[in-house]
């Protein structure tokens, strides 16, 4: 496929200019990138308070509420942020795509590398805090919904990059999007309270989100949901990631021609 041949044949590019994207965000500030490691940090941690302290929250399968919570929310800001970042990209990096000889279809990886740095650094940090109240992860069923995250991320901005290129407003359209999908996603609630509404209950399970919040967090829970529900989940989720990339990557290269000419 062209996309993926031309993310290879310039994966040098990608990473200089996603090196380059991570900095330039802090560009203007006195401390620089730290920004980017210490904001995200500070709004998981005050969660982490106000539920864990104040209100008692407890968490689930008997874990502290801490345990339970920060591996979900680590790769909810890796797929908020990897996904708002990619899907402007191009409107950002549209120099490249008016004066330069340019292959515009790696631009969205190119802010998916800038932003991976911080959802890293929040994934390690959700694994050394489940390590130190002694939940240890399952290190391949972690290395696979990082895996399957960024698969879907690549396949979810193949469409939302072409749609706000040409559509500048559906930007903050998604942004709204992602504040519904944040509250309908089991990030600081549990899917257990959904018990007595089965149809609701499934919906939420079959949800992309769900999966790969629900997956990470599984992985210090002595669960899989890779093979949970006779692996229906795992099915649906690749169902959905592979179709929308195809959709995504028709919708793209149809219109990439035009981009130039909007911007």
């Amino acid at each position: 496929m062209d996309f993926i041949k031309a993310v290879w044949k310039n994966k040098n590019i990608i990473w200089k200019l996603g090196k380059s994207d991570f900095k330039n965000r802090f560009a203007s500030t006195s401390l620089g990138s730290i920004w980017g490691f210490l904001q995200p940090f500070i709004f998981m941690m005050m969660y982490v308070f106000v539920f864990q302290f104040i209100f008692q929250t407890p968490g689930e399968g008997g874990a502290p509420y801490i345990v339970w919570f920060l591996p979900g929310m680590a790769i909810w800001q890796c797929l908020n942020d990897s996904i708002m970042s990619a899907s402007g990209a191009i409107r950002n990096y549209s120099y490249l795509v008016k004066k330069v000889v340019f292959p515009v279809d790696i631009i969205p990886i190119v802010s998916l590398i800038g932003s991976s740095f911080v959802s890293i650094f929040l994934l390690i940090i959700a694994i050394i805090v489940c390590i130190i109240f002694k939940f240890m992860p399952n290190v391949w069923i972690i290395l696979y919904i990082i895996f399957a995250t960024y698969a879907f991320i690549i396949a979810f901005t193949r469409l939302t990059s072409a749609i706000t290129t040409l559509v500048p407003d559906f930007s903050n359209l998604l942004g709204i999007l992602m504040q519904l999908f944040f509250w309908a996603t089991p990030v600081i609630w549990s899917l257990t309270r959904l018990e007595n509404h089965q149809t609701m209950l499934k919906l939420m399970q079959y949800m992309p989100f769900t999966y790969l919040v629900t997956g990470f967090r599984q992985a210090f829970m002595g669960e899989n949901i890779i093979t949970a529900n006779n692996g229906m989940y795992t099915i649906i989720f690749w169902i959905i990631t592979i179709l929308m990339f195809l959709w995504g990557n028709h919708i793209f290269n149809k219109n990439k021609k035009d981009f130039a000419d909007v911007l």
